[in-house]
Formats: C-alpha cells, sequence, structure tokens
C-alpha cells in the first residue's frame, strides 16, 4: 500500500500553508495526498449564520469549502491524486487516526506569540504526542521559495546510531527528494563529575577528548545513510550547547527541521520532548517530528 502525504484542513491560513506544503512533498515523493477536516455540530466559527440551524446544509457548506481549498491545489499540481475525509467529530482523534495510515501529517502551526505553552495550539501540541508516523508543523507565512536549493535539512542526533535511525531516514529520505543537503547536527554539554565512570573515562581517553568523542558518535550514526543515500550531501556539526539552541542556531539555513520524539508514554500520558517543543515553538521554517523508539536495555 503506498501512504498518503496527509493534511489536516481547518481553514485556517496555518493549514492553508500546511496543505501546500503536503501537496508540494506529494509531487516529489509521487504520492497521493489525502486531505482530513473533521468538525462538530457546536463548533460556529467561521459559519454563515444562515447555516447555523440546519446540520445538513452545514455539512454541506464545510465540504463546499473543503473542496475549494483542494481544488486551488490541484491545478497548481496537474496529475496530483488527491482524496478527501470531511468528518464530524473530535479533531485530535481524528487527525491522529489519518496519521496511522499515513507517511507524513502535515498540521498548520501559528508559531510565536505572546503566552509561552499556547504558541502552538492544543490540537497540534495533542497530535504530535499521539500519532506514531511523523508530523509536519507548517507556518502561515511558508512559501515554496523556502525551499530553495541552498537551504538544508536540518536533522537532530542523540546517543547512539540505533537512537535516532527513525529521524535520519527521513531526513535524507527528505533531502534524496528535493535534491537537498542534510545538515546532522550533535549537540553536548560537560557532564557532571559524578556520571564519570572508568568505563566512560576509557572510551573518552580513546578518543582523545569529549568533543572527538561526540564527533566520532556523530559520524557513526551517519554512516550507513550516507552508504545508503550516496546522492545526498551531508554536513556534519557537532557544537557545544543545548540541544534546542544550537538547533535554533542553524535554523536560518533550514527549508526543513527534523527533530525526533521518544515514542512512549509516562504517568501524565504521551508527550513532545523539551528539544522537539522549544524547536516547534521557535524555528521559522517547517519542523517535523519523527517518533521513534528507545531501543530495549
Amino acid at each position: 500500500m503506498t501512504r498518503p502525504i496527509t493534511a489536516g484542513l481547518d481553514g485556517s491560513q496555518e493549514s492553508l500553508a500546511a496543505l501546500g506544503w503536503a501537496a508540494r512533498e506529494a509531487v516529489r515523493r509521487d504520492r497521493p495526498l489525502h486531505v482530513v477536516h473533521a468538525w462538530r455540530v457546536e463548533d460556529r466559527e467561521g459559519l454563515p449564520p444562515e447555516f447555523e440551524g440546519d446540520a445538513d446544509r452545514r455539512a454541506e457548506w464545510v465540504r463546499g469549502a473543503v473542496d475549494e481549498a483542494v481544488a486551488t491545489v490541484t491545478e497548481r499540481h496537474p496529475g496530483l491524486r488527491t482524496t478527501i475525509d470531511v468528518v464530524q467529530g473530535e479533531s485530535v482523534g481524528a487527525l491522529v487516526a489519518a496519521a496511522s495510515g499515513a507517511e507524513t501529517l502535515v498540521l498548520g502551526s501559528r508559531g510565536h506569540g505572546p503566552i509561552v505553552g499556547f504558541l502552538l495550539g492544543s490540537v497540534g501540541q495533542q497530535v504530535i504526542a499521539e500519532a506514531t508516523r511523523p508530523v509536519v508543523l507548517v507556518r502561515a507565512a511558508d512559501q515554496p521559495s523556502g525551499e530553495a536549493a541552498g537551504r538544508e535539512i536540518v536533522v537532530g542526533q542523540q546517543g547512539e546510531p540505533q537512537d535516532s535511525a527513525e529521524v535520519l531516514r527521513f531526513a535524507f529520505e527528505t533531502a534524496a527528494a528535493r535534491g537537498a543537503t542534510v545538515r546532522v547536527v550533535r549537540a553536548w554539554t560537560l557532564p557532571p563529575l559524578f556520571t564519570y565512570s572508568p568505563g566512560s573515562l576509557k572510551l573518552l581517553d580513546e578518543a582523545g577528548g569529549l568533543e572527538p568523542y561526540e564527533k566520532k558518535g556523530l559520524a557513526d550514526a551517519v554512516r550507513p545513510w550516507r552508504e545508503r543515500f550516496p546522492e545526498v550531501p551531508v554536513v556534519e556539526h557537532v557544537e557545544m550547547g543545548s540541544a534546542g539552541q544550537v538547533l535554533l542556531s542553524v535554523a536560518g539555513t533550514a527549508q526543513l527541521m527534523v527533530v525526533g520524539r521518544r515514542a512512549r508514554r509516562t504517568a501524565v500520558g504521551a508527550r513532545i520532548g523539551s528539544v522537539a517543543h522549544g524547536v516547534l515553538h521557535h524555528a521559522d521554517c517547517p519542523v517535523a517530528v519523527v517518533p521513534h523508539t528507545a531501543p530495549a536495555q
């Protein structure tokens, strides 16, 4: 089965930008575009007054608005295969279900705002935390010009090679489809003294110090993807600092930022993670969040 590129559409400028991004990605990857819109009878925002008391007419109006938006992107991309799913119900559940069958789910994001913690929107945060497939967040101001040659796919790498395999896979596949360079970023900080052990000290000594040790860790993680995608140029970037800060420091060169999210639940439910949370709120480019499972210990 060919998984589609799926876009969540709610009529906002952010979601229309996400629809455009998803359509371009579907064309690049030769995949169908699937568009999902969820609505509830009690929702009133944007609804013409004459439709408020008639659920059937409202459903017809909602479907017409979605059809019109999809027609606009198909005019720009002749031959693009599209399907539409307009469902009555709660948005988060509908989008998480749609993501499960998608190659990638694409949503709109408001980005910067005055109230920290609510910039992304509650729907976007919940979907990212629950989705089992990659989710891309797109700003309203996103334009095709942002995907121009010379702008990189920036991806964060942490831990051992297996820890970031799914995240690197997504970044390299995206770069290959776009003819872009991948910049793989590994941030490191000085560990507290109590974390040192004879074994770790031996490894650091063999590597020649902390920074060479981190560079070797990055090279080991990237090596299989260099071999699988020899046509993709790669920049290996190792820098001291917090992961979120280092990633944001190079966001100006990015056409897409790719970060990982540990696919696990905690006592308070599924979480996005601090690095993904920071990048989603402050990077101006589209951001892809890729869930990955930690290897067994």
